[in-house]
């Protein structure tokens, strides 16, 4: 069994690639990085190594090799001849990767009519849905017919945390990946075409937009609000951030109102979902995942999109009538991030309301405006994080009062 990793980082080596070799597949990476490529024609492995506080595991994934995209011809080969496909490149390259996806659906076409379904690990809302578009940009009309009966794109959830590697972590091993032993792959079970593989801890499931919004609104979000409230400490590491008493009650409670609204969401049970944010906050602890508040604060005008991680947790809590206080203070403190990086920008409540409107397309006057702005407000006045978490403490009372 042949399988086409696209994307031979972080991801591609330290999780799929990885999952689809211990699956019993022969795997191809596909990258435009010549050493990469060059290691993995040549040695044909690479090593893992699992992190947790007590120590490490080194692992070996073996049966694998690379063409370099630059190769078309040879990228399309691969392509035409995989029994399964996965992308891990990063949201921006996808565009690129493209054209060699065509080409080799082209040559699949040209030798019958076997399907290819495509797992898509990208961190990027209905990134099946982008993909698909993008494809079929290219194809012609009988092309698209043929698409939409032979490839299925299929939406993954990333949940295991790999870091950026730094030489420390390296071991003076340039191809190792250090990861958390964390490795279930949810999927879209009902966009398999052909039948659903085989691949070790594939978690096929229907229908997938719970678990989309469950890592982007829990896991997603508590990372963030970590990230941003250990900025405001003036800590490097998610794991000082997350062993500050108040930074965890903000992080854990924030992720209980985003389980308390996809429960309702969603009908799933809400004890679950605790569970998993019992599991996350374990793992947010784990020292020797090295992971800095740089990283995974990254992006903060992401983050504070209409639709993603802090203002979309915000305005679905809202609509299923929970009051999203301590996503609030991480909203605010991420807004303190974004205005701290914006160029020309200084901070100030006028420069929030601005980004509010502009960024995450709030109205000025709107409920979770409000909320954002006075806890913004507090951070700008100089409150302490234990402060904030009063402050959210009060307005979450209120708002229990006010059911009661």
């Amino acid at each position: 069994m042949n399988a086409v990793m696209y994307g031979g980082g972080n991801i591609g080596r330290g999780f799929i690639g990885a999952l689809l070799s211990q699956s019993g597949y022969r795997v191809t990476f596909i990258d435009v990085a010549e050493p990469v490529v060059k290691h993995l024609q040549e040695k044909e492995c690479y090593p893992i190594r699992y992190v947790f506080s007590g120590g490490h595991e080194d692992v070996l994934v073996e049966n694998v090799t690379a063409v370099n995209g630059n190769d078309a011809e040879a990228a399309s080969d691969v392509i035409a001849n995989c029994d399964i496909m996965a992308t891990a490149v990063g949201a921006r390259i996808l565009k690129f990767i493209v054209p060699n996806i065509v080409a080799g659906l082209r040559k699949r076409w040209a030798m019958g009519n076997k399907p290819l379904n495509i797992i898509v690990c990208e961190n990027l809302m209905d990134a099946n849905l982008v993909v698909e578009g993008m494809i079929k940009e290219q194809l012609t009309e009988e092309e698209k017919a043929k698409f939409d009966e032979t490839v299925g794109l299929v939406e993954a959830s990333i949940g295991r945390m790999v870091p950026v590697q730094t030489e420390e972590m390296k071991d003076g091993e340039p191809m190792r990946v250090c990861v958390e032993r964390y490795g279930f792959l949810p999927t879209d079970k009902a966009a398999f075409k052909g039948g659903v593989p085989e691949i070790k801890n594939m978690v096929p499931f229907a229908p997938f937009d719970f678990y989309i919004k469950r890592k982007l609104y829990v896991h997603n979000m508590g990372h963030a609000t970590c990230a941003y409230l250990g900025d405001l400490l003036g800590l490097e590491y998610i794991y000082q951030s997350i062993d500050v008493a108040d930074v965890r009650i903000l992080v854990q409670n924030a992720m209980l109102e985003s389980a308390m609204a996809l429960s309702k969401k969603y009908g799933v049970a809400y004890e679950d979902i605790v569970m998993h944010i019992t599991d996350l906050l374990n793992r947010f602890t784990n020292a020797a995942l090295m992971d800095t508040c740089a990283r995974v604060g990254g992006d903060p005008g992401r983050k504070l999109s209409p639709d993603d991680r802090l203002i979309g947790s915000s305005v679905l809590a809202l609509e299923v009538g929970v009051t999203p206080a301590y996503i609030a203070v991480g909203a605010a403190a991420g807004l303190h991030r974004y205005i701290n990086e914006a160029e020309g920008m200084e901070q100030g409540l006028e420069a929030a309301k601005q980004v509010l409107c502009e960024v995450s397309k709030l109205e000025e006057n709107s409920k979770l405006a409000g909320m954002i702005l006075s806890m913004y407000e507090k951070i700008l006045s100089g409150a302490t994080v234990a402060q904030l978490r009063r402050a959210a403490d009060a307005v979450k009372a209120e708002s229990l009062e006010a059911i009661i």
